[in-house]
């Protein structure tokens, strides 16, 4: 009788004395034939079912397995496996021990089974209550009854959230889950790298890469790197990702100070984007992408070993082949398809993505600021700029604007949210010149557009041939034949 290798030890014994006796249950002796055939049988070598010796058998064992299985009907196999003990999972431990070992494991989770009973045999030398101590082994096997199993800790540090985490998750059960739509949730982290890349400045700096992926279909919707992980990266990851794939309706992130910042928060409520974070101290929440950066580190960084002055700008465009022909193409050991297959398969939930401009005005914070009325300015992070003199009347003003991208600063209507003009710095050096424009009548209502209340400019608009040219160049599809220089922000210059 053939034995799956992977069967238990108490299935491989029930299958060998079946066998043995099988053939006098199927062909049955004749009357006064059966102890004959029982020698036959005692005098033959089996396998042993645990280390594959050849055995042999009594006549009285086999004829007590023979009588075994024809009182039993309906399971003649299962009758023959051998008998559990009945002390089998039981721990000979006193009560004063138990409770000794379940307090200490409660107050330190993350020790061995070994620290544990030095500890108590420590302790047992001044309480003779928990006298004799067993032994290592029984100890052992109580741990593994109770499941107490040794647990990492979630923090070196003793914060009020690393101990209610940690509260949580001996508490609660850990599942994983799967949104049921293409685009219903995407997840988005940063990861430190392991190699350093080399600057236009002669530095090393490690990188950091943001990676946002769709749950469902695990594709990877962008991945680039950066030279710090901040708000403008995050803002700048998102976008892409809504470009290349669409209007996702969730996200969830971890608590970064990236994550959380002003103009991500505000910039996913505007694109209707439910933004949930995982709870503190628990990156198994968002487990799919740190799943991802495994594949990353052993793959892709793996296969930049040999590179010796490495870039931003290089390991960027390595990281956009390696993610969309390899990773969204490999085959997933969990979906059984590639991310790109699933991810085309839907069913989605996706909206067209706004286009460039629509999602940089997005990810903007709201702030308030009073207009200082001798001169028709505001000021922002210490620059100042100036209000439209139409709206010379208004005390508090409402401007949308980024931290790290203070050329974009927009005047808002504070009843419905509307954009009503853009705002410019005060350039002080053309003010010396003395010309002075003349007082517009108040806007005393909202607008329906904010290019009626732009103030006309000699360059608000560019010249029909250039614009012509700009388009043709554009549809060549070639970047523009020019290398922009290095500014201060992280992200420009480098990406290029």
């Amino acid at each position: 009788m053939s034995t799956s290798k992977h069967a238990s030890v108490h299935d491989r014994w029930a299958h060998l004395r079946f066998s043995v006796v099988g053939q006098l249950l199927a062909a049955p002796p004749a009357k006064g034939e059966l102890r004959a055939e029982l020698k036959k049988l005692a005098q033959r070598t089996w396998q042993h079912p645990i280390t594959g010796a050849p055995v042999r058998f009594a006549v009285s064992t086999i004829e007590r397995w023979l009588l075994q299985a024809r009182r039993e009907k309906r399971d003649p196999v299962g009758v023959l496996r051998r008998k559990v003990r009945a002390d089998a999972g039981i721990q000979h431990v006193v009560l004063a021990v138990r409770e000794a070992l379940r307090t200490q494991y409660g107050e330190h989770p993350s020790w061995s089974v070994q620290l544990h009973y030095d500890n108590l045999r420590a302790v047992a030398e001044h309480d003779r209550a928990l006298a004799p101590v067993p032994s290592y082994s029984s100890i052992r096997r109580l741990f593994e009854a109770q499941g107490w199993r040794k647990r990492r800790r979630l923090s070196s540090r003793d914060t009020v959230g690393a101990e209610r985490a940690e509260a949580r998750l001996a508490a609660r059960e850990v599942r994983s889950y799967e949104a049921p739509y293409v685009g219903s949730l995407w997840h988005w982290d940063g990861h430190g790298g392991s190699r350093q890349v080399l600057t236009a400045r002669g530095e090393w700096i490690t990188p950091v890469l943001i990676g946002v992926i769709d749950d469902r279909s695990r594709l990877a919707c962008h991945l680039q790197w950066y030279l710090t992980e901040d708000a403008e990266g995050v803002a700048h990851a998102l976008s892409q990702a809504i470009q290349k794939r669409g209007l996702p309706r969730a996200g969830m992130s971890d608590n970064g100070q990236a994550n959380l910042a002003t103009e991500i928060s505000e910039g996913l409520a505007r694109l209707g984007i439910v933004h949930d974070t995982t709870l503190a101290y628990s990156p198994y929440m968002n487990g799919k992408i740190e799943s991802l950066w495994t594949n990353v580190e052993g793959r892709l960084m793996a296969m930049l070993e040999g590179v010796r002055d490495l870039t931003l700008a290089s390991l960027n465009e390595a990281t956009q082949a390696w993610c969309e022909y390899e990773y969204n193409r490999a085959l997933h050991s969990e979906t059984g398809q590639t991310p790109l297959a699933r991810y085309l398969a839907g069913p989605d939930v996706l909206r067209p993505s706004p286009d460039s401009d629509a999602l940089r005005l997005a990810f903007t914070r709201t702030d308030q600021r009073l207009q200082r009325r001798s001169d028709g300015t505001l000021v922002i992070a210490t620059r100042r700029f100036e209000i439209p003199n139409r709206y010379r009347h208004l005390r508090q003003l409402h401007v949308r604007y980024a931290q790290w991208d203070l050329s974009q600063m927009h005047l808002l209507d504070e009843r419905s949210g509307k954009i009503l003009c853009r705002l410019y710095p005060q350039d002080k050096q053309s003010n010396a010149r003395g010309v002075r424009r003349p007082l517009e009548p108040l806007a005393t209502t909202a607008p329906e557009s904010a290019s009626r209340h732009e103030a006309p400019r000699a360059s608000a608009s560019m010249a029909p041939l250039l614009v012509k040219l700009m388009a043709q160049q554009t549809a060549t599809g070639l970047p523009p034949a020019y290398l922009p220089m290095a500014g201060p922000s992280s992200t420009e210059g480098e990406e290029s």
